[in-house]
């Protein structure tokens, strides 16, 4: 672990601060749309927008970086982020909000791309496990920090708006400053969507199903929390509660998934995830049960993304799963496209409960269709399963796919020379 900080250090605090000003700015938003007067469906059309950029910029930004390499693409984009931003509280009109959340996700896609492929350079089979695990901590951390200085300044002013864009472009300076050399990028031609769905049908319609749970997540839970009347300290809490529980429970579930049926696994945690939704419906005017909720709902969710990357990865073969990750992420990237309008359009006929409901469904959905899965094909022997790689939702790109699916063939293989050795 020390020797990923050292030769890494820069990059991840560069990361931090990226996660910090995305997650501020995100909740943001939607306290601020409620200031603003924006119908519920205004400020989905908005969330949506982030997640519709994210997935163009993860397509577009591999081809940025050949033609003019990390650095430029790197320092171009946070400072496009960091412009745009400040735009928000100088036009406060949903459609200039939605174009300008379009080029955040854009740029933050392609930022996370640059940064990931220097990260995926800078780690070798020995330690790019703990890499990969530092990288989602970092992650899960900068969103949750962002969440608390949400009380710093009154939401309705320009301050908090001003300091996501400060942050953007001071996580430029530690990587432009650092004396890593840039790595050269490839990527992997992905496999075709019809050969990945036949490999794994639950890997792949899971993968829909958990991106609109986690764009609503990270859309729309802070619009619920005002529409509900949270105030802003609340709502900063109830949205980091679905990060910490990402946090506390991926690990303690990642170590169970390696020693059953993954489809199992997949059926009680996306049970377990509907509990948490059905229990927000029920008894979200209690802001203790809210958050109880909210840590359920996103310690699933998140270990529920990992389970299904495995479960698709122990029917792949191993020069298969790098070509496999850029169609996992485009499946997931559609659901959370999609996720933010239906939560709006549910949200806008009956009310915050629409938020909660629209995560109930999706769990029970993917419960259902993983019991459907486990009568269509026999188990794999959990001797012969592979590696259960954690994942943080909040930025899955192409390229950390391919450092999780590069990590699971080394740990598949490292498994495989210590059952020969006894």
């Amino acid at each position: 672990m020390i020797q990923v900080i050292t030769s890494a250090w820069a990059l991840l605090l560069g990361m931090c601060l990226l996660m910090v000003g995305n997650g501020m700015q995100g909740t943001l938003l939607g306290i601020r749309g409620e200031i603003e007067g924006f119908s519920t469906l205004e400020m989905s059309i908005v969330m949506s927008a982030y997640f519709a950029g994210f997935l163009f910029g993860s397509r577009m930004a591999p081809n940025m970086i050949r033609r003019v390499g990390h650095v430029r693409v790197f320092a171009a984009l946070a400072s496009l982020i960091s412009a745009v931003i400040l735009l928000y509280p100088t036009f406060a009109n949903p459609w200039v909000w939605a174009l300008g959340r379009v080029v955040i996700g854009f740029g933050f896609s392609a930022v996370y791309v640059t940064a990931e492929s220097w990260l995926n350079d800078a780690a070798d089979n020995s330690n790019r496990g703990k890499a990969l695990s530092l990288y989602m901590i970092v992650q899960t951390s900068g969103i949750v920090i962002s969440q608390a200085l949400l009380l710093t300044a009154d939401p309705s002013g320009f301050v908090l708006f001003v300091i996501p864009s400060v942050l953007v472009s001071l996580a430029i300076t530690p990587i432009l400053l650092s004396i890593t050399p840039t790595p050269a990028f490839d990527s992997t031609k992905p496999m075709t969507l019809r050969d990945l769905f036949g490999k794994s049908p639950l890997g792949c319609f899971g993968m829909l199903l958990l991106g609109g749970v986690f764009s609503a997540q990270f859309g729309m839970s802070s619009v619920y929390g005002a529409q509900v009347g949270l105030s802003v300290a609340e709502i900063s809490t109830f949205v980091a509660t679905f990060f910490v529980g990402a946090m506390v429970l991926q690990y303690p579930i990642g170590w169970i998934s390696d020693r059953m049926d993954r489809r199992q696994l997949i059926i009680v945690v996306s049970a377990i995830g509907l509990a948490g939704a059905v229990a927000g419906i029920l008894l979200g005017s209690n802001l203790i049960w809210l958050l109880i909720s909210a840590f359920v709902v996103g310690g699933m969710s998140n270990p529920a993304y990992s389970l299904l990357l495995a479960h698709t990865n122990d029917y792949l073969e191993h020069e298969d799963m790098a070509a496999a990750s850029g169609g996992l992420v485009f499946i997931g990237g559609l659901g959370a496209v999609f996720g933010p309008l239906v939560v709006g359009a549910l949200m806008e006929n009956i009310g915050p409960s629409g938020f909660y409901l629209f995560i109930a469904v999706l769990f029970a959905v993917l419960a259902g269709y993983a019991m459907y899965r486990t009568t269509q094909r026999d188990a794999i022997s959990v001797t012969e399963t592979g590696a259960y790689v954690a994942m943080a939702q909040s930025a899955v790109t192409p390229v950390s796919m391919e450092i999780a699916q590069e990590y699971a063939i080394s740990a598949d293989q490292a498994g495989d020379d210590d059952g020969k050795a006894a």
